[in-house]
């Protein structure tokens, strides 16, 4: 990053995706401020996070979800010096993604390559971590499609999502270890969890670690789907209650992401709004409309100087 002089202080900033155009918005939390900072064409992207003390912003592409062609990118926070950091084919169709900081470490869910991945930052040492499936008949059931990913590193745990059939009611979240037990292998894990099943449609997660409560979207019909729901992230198997649904009325729930300083969130549908909203669902407002296919989205605060 450049050098810059005067008062530093930070100021909250949204990115979101554009599935259908392959762009990258910013806009300030408002709505306001609204630019196209990348733009690159139809390589569907899903997933984007943000590195604020790196300058960089990464982000899935799905490709050509029957082309073995996913790839991850990053540029600059402006959108410049674009750089491929997965090539296609390094990863299926990856959606969800996120970052561990702390230890350099991106992690991902590939959806038709029925997986749930990581690699440095830089792509090298690409790791699977959660096998559900191989070939062509398993990739046709849906049950085994990971979706949604987040992290609670502190807690050496990661969690997915795996949807399911459209509206069947088999979406699933699970956790396990960020490391795999010595001794066994992505497809032979024994410490993943069924957390929730009988699901509509889970897709995107995030979590509250400090107050242990996980918030996802669902892409799925009502009066369960369309919506942005919230749950303990360690209720006790024979003690967890159904998850609470914060608000509804979503036209197909994808992207979310978390301002747990401004207790607050950042919702995407694929009609091409986004919302905000408190933490427990209240004050909800529509910061924009009619801008795409929106997927994935990210909060960050960034330097500003004065």
């Amino acid at each position: 990053m450049r050098a810059q002089s005067g008062t530093k202080h930070t100021a909250g900033r949204l990115f979101f995706l554009d599935l259908g155009g392959g762009r990258i918005f910013s806009a300030n939390p408002d709505g306001s401020d609204l630019k196209v900072i990348v733009n690159e064409g139809r390589k569907l992207p899903d997933g984007v996070v943000v590195d604020v003390a790196a300058d960089h912003i990464y982000w899935t592409n799905m490709g050509n979800p029957s082309a073995n062609d996913g790839s991850i990118e990053r540029s600059d926070l402006d959108g410049g010096n674009i750089t491929i950091i997965i090539p296609p084919g390094g990863t299926f169709t990856p959606k969800q993604l996120q970052l561990d900081k702390k230890n350099g470490k991106l992690y991902w869910c590939d959806r038709e390559g029925m997986r749930v991945m990581r690699s440095n930052l830089d792509g090298s040492n690409i790791e699977t971590l959660v096998q559900t499936g191989y070939g062509e008949a398993d990739r046709r059931d849906t049950r085994r499609w990971c979706v949604g990913i987040a992290l609670d590193v502190e807690g050496g745990r990661l969690y997915w999502t795996q949807k399911g059939n459209d509206n069947a009611g088999e979406g699933r979240i699970f956790r396990a270890n960020l490391e795999i037990p010595k001794g066994q292998g992505p497809a032979s894990r024994e410490d993943i969890e069924v957390l929730f099943e009988g699901l509509p449609e889970p897709i995107d997660l995030d979590l509250d670690p400090k107050n242990r409560i996980m918030y996802w979207t669902d892409r799925g019909d009502p009066p369960r789907g369309n919506s942005v729901n919230r749950a303990p992230m360690d209720a006790a198997p024979g003690n967890r209650k159904q998850p609470e649904i914060l608000f509804t009325h979503l036209m197909e729930g994808i992207g979310l992401a978390l301002d747990l300083k401004g207790e607050r969130m950042f919702v995407t549908d694929f009609a091409g709004s986004v919302y905000s909203a408190d933490l427990d669902g209240t004050n909800m407002k529509t910061l924009l409309v009619a801008q795409g296919n929106l997927t994935g989205i990210a909060y960050a605060e960034l330097p500003v100087y004065s």
